[in-house]
C-alpha cells in the first residue's frame, strides 16, 4: 500500500518538469465472475488485480500513466515518465507533507463474498437457469450472471491529502428470451448493490430469474403499443433511466464545458417542472453508486442539481472544477487504476413528491403506464432522447389495463421534465453500469411515480377517424 512507500518523493518526481497538481491512485481488488448461458457455465473467473496510476495536471491538460508493478523503483520510473508529458510550467516548488489520512471503511458487510466457495457461486447461476427454463416452455434462452468485488483504494496528492476507501459489491442478473411463433421478447432483472453475499436475503437467484422470465413471457401475449403523443406514467419500479439520460449526463461539467450539453449557461433558469428536484447522492448507504471517496480522494457528497425546477449546478471532478474556478462535487470516478478520473454520476434521482402513486395513475385518465424501462440514449447537445419500454400497460379510465409491447419514449429532456405534472411519494431504484469515454462505473438511478402530461410514444400507429 502507499503508506509503505515514499509517496512525497514520487509525487515530487512527477512534478519535476512542471505542473500544478499530481496524484497517485492505488487499487487492490479481488473479483469473481460466473456466467451461465443456455444451461452451460461459460465463464468462471476469480482474479486479483493491483496497480497504480499517476497523474499530473498542468494548466488544463492531463498526463497519466499506470502500472501493475507496485514497487518504489517502478513508481519512480512511472512518475518520471508522466513528468515528461508536462510541456509547460515551472517545477512544482511546494513541499508535499502527507500528514492527514482519511479512511472510509465502507458500508457494513455481513458476509464477505470471498468467504463463499467458488462452487457455491457457480450453483447460483445454475439455479437461476433451471428456474427460468422451468417457468414456461416458450423460454428459449437464459443467461445468468454473478459478480462480486472487494476493493481497497488509496489516493495521495501534492496538496498533502491522503484517503483510503474500502468497498464490497455483489451483483446478480438474469436475462431471459421467450419466443412464440414470430414474436420474441426479452426480460431482464438485476439484483445488487454494495452488499456482500447477504444480498440474496433480498431475493434468491430463482426469484430474480423468474421475474425476468415472467416479463419476457408476459410481453409475448401483449398487443403492440399504440403510438402518438399521450400521457405517460412512469412507475417508481421503472428505474431511473429517464433522470440518468434526460438530464444526468447533460449536467456533467466536462460535457458542459465542451459545449456538448443543452444545459450549458442555464444555472438559475427553469429547466424542469417546479415539482422536480434532482440530486446526485453518493452518500446513500449501500447503494450501487455510493462510496466513501471518489477516484480522486474527494469525499462522497449529496449534490442538489435541480431544485423545484431551477438548475442549481453541475457535477464536477477536480479538473473540470479547476476550469470553472470552483470545487469538486466528488464526481471524479474511474473504472480502475488503468483509467484517469472523469466526471461521472453516482446515484442520481428525482426526489419524491407528495402525490399518492395510485392518484397519479388516475389523473392520467388514459395513456401508457411504464413499469420497467430498458436502455436509453441521449444527445446531450440538444437534449433529445429515446428510451425502450420493456414492460408497459395501457391506462384506461384511470386504471392500469392490458399489457402492450414494442413501446419507446421519445422526447427532449428539458421539455419532458417541464411536462411532469404529478410526482409520487414513493421512490424506486434501478442499478446499472454507466459507460462513458470507454469506462464503465457502477451507478444507481431512482425516481418516484411520475405523470408526464404528454410525450411521444413509438409503437403501432394509431388508427384515426
Amino acid at each position: 500500500m502507499l503508506q509503505e512507500l515514499d509517496v512525497a518523493a514520487i509525487l515530487s518526481r512527477a512534478l519535476a518538469q512542471g505542473g500544478d497538481f499530481a496524484d497517485i491512485y492505488y487499487e487492490d481488488g479481488s473479483f469473481t465472475a460466473v456466467v451461465c448461458e443456455d444451461g452451460k457455465v461459460e465463464r468462471v473467473l476469480a482474479a486479483l488485480d493491483r496497480g497504480v496510476g499517476i497523474r499530473v495536471i498542468s494548466g488544463f491538460s492531463t498526463a497519466y500513466a499506470y502500472t501493475n508493478e507496485v514497487t518504489a523503483a517502478s513508481l519512480m520510473r512511472l512518475a518520471e515518465a508522466v513528468s515528461r508529458g508536462v510541456r509547460e510550467g515551472s517545477a512544482f516548488e511546494r513541499a508535499i507533507n502527507l500528514t492527514e489520512r482519511k479512511v472510509g471503511a465502507g458500508f457494513p458487510i455481513r458476509i464477505q463474498p470471498d468467504q463463499i466457495p467458488l462452487a457455491d457461486k457457480v450453483q447460483l447461476v445454475q439455479r437461476a437457469d433451471r428456474a427460468a427454463r422451468g417457468f414456461d416452455p416458450r423460454v428459449r434462452q437464459v443467461m445468468a450472471v454473478y459478480r462480486d468485488a472487494r476493493v481497497v483504494t488509496q489516493v495521495a496528492n501534492s496538496l498533502g491529502e491522503f484517503s483510503e476507501a474500502h468497498s464490497t459489491a455483489t451483483v446478480f442478473m438474469a436475462q431471459v428470451v421467450a419466443q412464440d411463433g414470430s414474436v420474441t421478447q426479452t426480460g431482464y432483472e438485476p439484483l445488487g448493490a454494495q452488499y456482500g453475499y447477504e444480498v440474496f436475503d433480498q431475493a434468491s437467484p430463482e426469484e430474480v430469474a423468474l421475474t425476468a422470465a415472467r416479463r419476457a413471457v408476459l410481453m409475448l401475449g401483449a398487443r403492440p403499443s399504440p403510438a402518438g403523443v399521450m400521457p405517460v406514467v412512469l412507475s417508481s419500479e421503472a428505474g431511473g433511466t429517464m433522470v440518468h439520460e434526460a438530464i444526468g449526463h447533460g449536467l456533467e461539467a466536462d460535457l458542459v464545458q465542451a459545449g456538448s450539453s443543452v444545459y450549458r449557461g442555464k444555472i438559475g433558469e427553469q429547466v424542469a417542472s417546479e415539482l422536480v428536484t434532482v440530486r446526485d447522492d453518493a452518500t446513500i448507504p449501500n447503494a450501487r453508486g455510493s462510496f466513501s471517496f471518489d477516484g480522486e480522494g474527494t469525499p462522497a457528497q449529496n449534490t442538489v442539481l435541480v431544485e423545484k425546477g431551477i438548475l442549481k449546478g453541475y457535477l464536477y471532478d477536480r479538473l473540470s472544477a479547476l476550469k470553472d474556478g470552483c470545487v469538486s462535487t466528488g464526481n471524479g470516478r474511474r473504472e480502475s487504476y488503468r483509467m484517469r478520473p472523469i466526471v461521472r454520476m453516482t446515484n442520481t434521482l428525482i426526489a419524491p413528491g407528495e402525490s399518492d402513486p395510485q392518484a397519479v395513475v388516475r389523473a392520467a385518465g388514459s395513456g401508457l403506464f411504464v413499469r420497467k424501462m430498458g436502455g436509453g440514449q441521449v444527445n446531450t447537445v440538444n437534449g433529445d432522447f429515446v428510451f425502450e419500454v420493456t414492460e408497459g400497460y395501457l391506462i384506461e379510465n384511470g386504471e392500469v389495463g392490458e399489457p402492450v409491447r414494442g413501446a419507446t419514449l421519445t422526447g427532449n429532456g428539458p421539455e419532458v421534465l417541464k411536462n411532469i405534472t404529478m410526482v409520487g411519494s414513493d421512490l424506486g431504484f434501478g442499478i446499472g453500469t454507466c459507460g462513458k469515454d470507454g469506462q464503465g462505473v457502477p451507478v444507481a438511478d431512482a425516481q418516484p411515480t411520475l405523470l408526464i402530461s404528454g410525450i411521444t410514444v413509438g409503437g403501432k400507429a394509431q388508427k384515426t377517424g
